[in-house]
């Protein structure tokens, strides 16, 4: 069975994005940036790995789903298709027509459910935080770059949702000069 990944960067008070979105806080550059880009390459929009001048490997993910905000910041930037190497799902109630190669749902819990049965590589869970929360009795697995920085306001990991207790095991940690931290996490069964 597949697995559903939400692989994000978050603060070390556990927020993944400014309050208005934004998440210019979490670079990309230091020591950390070669296995960002190599590790987990498949998770990089598209058109940065172009730039670049890096294939995606495809041996971690085949596909993404991604909130509608999300979704947004690439739209606002004129890209429909951020990461055009995967197979591509925006959970959105919007009755919008979704663009070539693009599919919305409106339940977000069915699709990756059915996603799940289905063979092939993980499924990586960008974002954000609301449809984290939505999702997460169905998360398998956490991979959190975690920054040394304390945003102090924003959207949570899981955004506001009031979930009851459920365990994950550390199974990975590794450490950068730059002070970012992958931690790596499999729900506990």
């Amino acid at each position: 069975m597949r697995e559903l990944v939400y692989y994000v960067a978050v603060s070390i008070d556990g927020l993944i994005a400014e309050p208005d979105g934004a998440f210019g806080a979490f670079p990309v550059t230091g020591d950390h940036a070669a296995v960002l880009t190599s590790d987990f390459a498949d998770a990089v929009p598209t058109q940065f790995l172009d730039g670049l001048g890096i294939e995606p490997p495809r041996t971690r993910f085949d596909t993404v789903i991604q909130g509608s905000r999300s979704y947004r910041i690439a739209l606002d930037e004129g890209v429909e298709r951020p990461y055009a190497h995967l197979r591509e799902f925006v959970a959105t109630r919007s009755g919008d027509p979704a663009p070539d190669g693009v599919t919305y749902t409106a339940d977000a819990v069915a699709t990756v459910r059915e996603l799940k049965q289905e063979d092939g590589l993980g499924i990586y869970l960008c974002g954000g935080g609301e449809l984290a929360g939505s999702l997460l009795p169905e998360i398998d697995r956490l991979i959190l770059k975690r920054y040394p920085i304390v945003l102090g306001a924003g959207i949570g990991l899981f955004g506001s949702t009031e979930a009851s207790i459920l365990p994950f095991e550390l199974v990975d940690t590794r450490r950068f000069g730059s002070g970012l931290v992958i931690e790596e996490y499999t729900r506990a069964r």
